[in-house]
């Protein structure tokens, strides 16, 4: 089955690369490998050398992800997380972009940072300032938080429910609108060296936000970026997560085991994206995926039963109690999952039941063999030709646009998809030779570096008809 655009071409399959400034981030143990470089997280050199091949494979991005707490739902404690470096240690992801940003010039950065435990005030600056450092090819991957640790360690008894985080990162995100699109007019910066005026004060505005959790009275503190507003990638599958991602999201990341899970999700998605008023092609999605691949179909499944031999079950274990709510420890492995109400990612749960429906019931077991690689998404093993007619098929039968590509080993797996895959699919024509001009938001949509008037968040612009930044 072959996908096609509009106009009858061959659907173009995006990638991004999925990464974390820290050691253990989706497949457990594999750290462990001879050939993996993730211990070396903690330098430039790993993020820069890893930038440098993206870029050569024409990755639409590199998405970082990142928690501020430890995975301490496994046993009731953070042991087993801290033992098997399950995403602790963990450094912050946005310093790594500057780095990164310099040795390439099309690679765009998705950087993760959370609502609920940073003022909006100077997390607007942040990204500002990275967005002029980069000329325009930020993102951010919006995340409310599902770790209590990183609630408790913050403060607080625990994290809000689930549906109440998305309510609180509602006026985050209008807060962000205002310092982004309303404070400052395209033209305040005049740099006048005769009159001795830099920036016109008549055409920098208070925000005058006061709302139910944030007071910003005042301006912007910086000033308009390439794109103003980074692109927006959220993550969330849940009812009210998709809700979130139609008013805001311009990529969004999606994990299922089966194509059945991934078409639904899609669905879901671009009928909430046309409710919101936005066509239904606005945001790009992505399905995170794992490739294990080589020359031949036996030297992939070779490399494979190699990797497996290097997992950890208590690792993968203690990410899908975290990802889930669930101590796994308290289960046996032959036992069901069940199910289980989650304060955390609601959509692992909404899968597992999906896949129940299916005539397959997930057991603890499952979790811990088909978690160790590639976490909660899928991987597929297989030569470059075999991969490339399962992408393919993915997204002919689900409408996704590309891939999320998460690693079993770094670089190794990002090396063998460059080498192996990719050239596969550009012979194919649904793969990209090269990348568009312009900053990240022009290269995904072909629509300009700004928010679209369609978009949320353009309501904020200074004269828009709505925008309440005005004062």
């Amino acid at each position: 089955m072959t996908s096609a655009d509009p106009n009858g071409a061959p659907k173009q399959i995006r990638f991004n690369a999925f990464d974390m400034n820290c050691v253990a981030h989706q497949s457990s143990g594999l750290w462990r490998h001879p050939q993996d470089r993730s211990s070396t997280y903690n330098t430039l050199e790993y993020w820069t050398e890893l930038a440098k091949l993206l870029e050569r494979g024409t990755f639409d991005g590199i998405f970082i992800a990142d928690v501020l707490g430890t995975y301490d739902v496994y046993g009731s404690s953070n042991v087993a997380a801290i033992r098997n470096g399950a995403q602790v240690p963990v450094n912050d992801p946005l310093m790594l972009v500057s780095a990164m940003a310099l040795v390439t010039e099309h690679l765009g950065f998705g950087v993760t940072a959370g609502t609920a435990y940073e003022h909006p005030y100077p997390f607007a600056r942040r990204l500002t300032t990275l967005d002029h450092l980069t000329k325009g090819r930020v993102g951010w991957n919006v995340v409310t938080g599902y770790l209590p640790s990183a609630a408790r360690n913050m403060g607080h008894d625990d994290q809000l429910e689930h549906d109440d985080r998305y309510d609180h990162a509602d006026e985050y995100l209008e807060v962000l609108y205002k310092l982004w699109e309303g404070s400052w007019e395209d033209d305040a910066v005049v740099k006048d060296r005769e009159s001795g005026v830099f920036t016109d004060p008549a055409k920098v505005h208070d925000i005058q936000h006061q709302g139910k959790h944030f007071s910003v009275p005042g301006i912007h503190i910086s000033e308009p970026s390439p794109q103003r507003t980074p692109v927006i990638y959220q993550a969330g599958a849940s009812s009210r997560g998709i809700a979130f991602a139609a008013g805001n999201a311009e990529a969004i990341f999606i994990a299922g085991p089966s194509k059945e899970v991934l078409k639904s999700t899609v669905g879901k998605i671009r009928d909430a994206l046309e409710a919101a008023g936005r066509p239904r092609d606005s945001a790009k999605i992505y399905a995170l995926l794992t490739i294990i691949t080589d020359e031949t179909s036996e030297k992939a499944q070779a490399k494979y039963q190699d990797y497996l031999s290097y997992t950890s079950a208590e690792g993968a274990l203690t990410f899908m109690s975290g990802w889930m709510g669930v101590d796994l420890s308290k289960y046996e492995l032959d036992e069901p999952v069940g199910n289980v109400k989650s304060n955390a990612i609601q959509s692992v749960l909404s899968n597992l039941e999906h896949e129940k429906e299916l005539g397959r019931e997930w057991t603890v077991g499952d979790l811990a063999r088909e978690g160790a690689i590639g976490g909660l998404g899928p991987y597929v093993v297989g030569s470059g030709e075999e991969i490339a007619d399962l992408l393919q098929e993915w997204v002919a039968e689900t409408d996704i646009d590309g891939f999320n590509l998460a690693y079993a080993i770094t670089p190794g797996t990002f090396e063998d998809v460059v080498e192996h895959v990719i050239p596969i699919l550009r012979e194919r024509g649904v793969y990209p030779t090269s990348y568009a001009e312009g900053t990240l938001r022009e290269k995904l949509h072909g629509r300009g570096d700004r928010l679209p008037a369609e978009h949320k968040g353009a309501g904020y612009r200074w004269g828009a008809a709505n925008s309440t930044a005005q004062a």
